[in-house]
């Protein structure tokens, strides 16, 4: 066993790949929030969702992207995004299933708003993800997760029925010491590192 030091300002997670062949039959949990397809997607408002639900978890992928970049993917007729969203309305978590490798649908994205952690509508949302990804001609549903995620995440993955088959180590710069992620965002992991101005706003 050795230790592999990590540079000051860069962070190092453990990224486990998992994936199904065949559709899942267990029903879908009952839930009061609703799944809305959400059609060429306004790019703030998406970029907003996803720092609402993934700031916690240090998601900041897309934040990276510039306009043309990021509306190459959500606009793309082979990736479905959807907003869950509360009884009142608001938009309270995401989910984008990317259908561009054929025969294949990923779970690019999926998360609610940290405030619903605990109450079951997790297992609700993947449950709805798997119905929507076993479309028609889709032989492989895959997914990947990371030990930066929500700890209960890689447990509801294999619960639902997905199979681990590879481990990869990530290393990134920290995007809270880029400016890229509020510093305070994402308390379990410790900041180490010096932070930066924030960068100029994407366009």
């Amino acid at each position: 066993m050795s230790y592999d030091p990590v540079a000051d300002g860069e962070l190092a997670a453990v990224v486990t790949f998992l994936e199904m062949h065949t559709a899942p039959g267990a029903p879908i949990p009952a839930s009061p929030l609703a799944l809305r397809r959400t059609e060429q997607p306004d790019l703030d408002d998406y970029r907003a969702l996803f720092r609402k639900v993934g700031a916690r978890w240090l998601w900041f992928s897309r934040l990276m992207l510039d306009d043309a970049a990021l509306a190459a993917i959500l606009h793309d007729p082979q990736v479905a995004l959807f907003t869950v969203d509360a009884a009142s309305g608001e938009a309270v978590g995401l989910l984008e299933l990317d259908y561009r490798q054929a025969g294949q649908c990923e779970i690019a994205f999926i998360g609610l708003v940290p405030e619903l952690a605990g109450q079951g509508h997790g297992r609700w949302l993947l449950a709805e993800a798997l119905r929507l990804a076993w479309r028609d001609g889709v032989t492989r549903v895959h997914v990947h997760t990371c030990s930066l995620d929500h700890p209960a995440a890689l447990n509801a993955y294999t619960r639902a029925g997905f199979t681990a088959f590879k481990r990869s180590i990530e290393r990134f710069a920290d995007p809270r010491l880029l400016g890229i992620l509020p510093a305070d965002c994402a308390p379990q992991v410790p900041l180490v590192g010096t932070l930066t101005a924030a960068p100029s706003p994407l366009s």
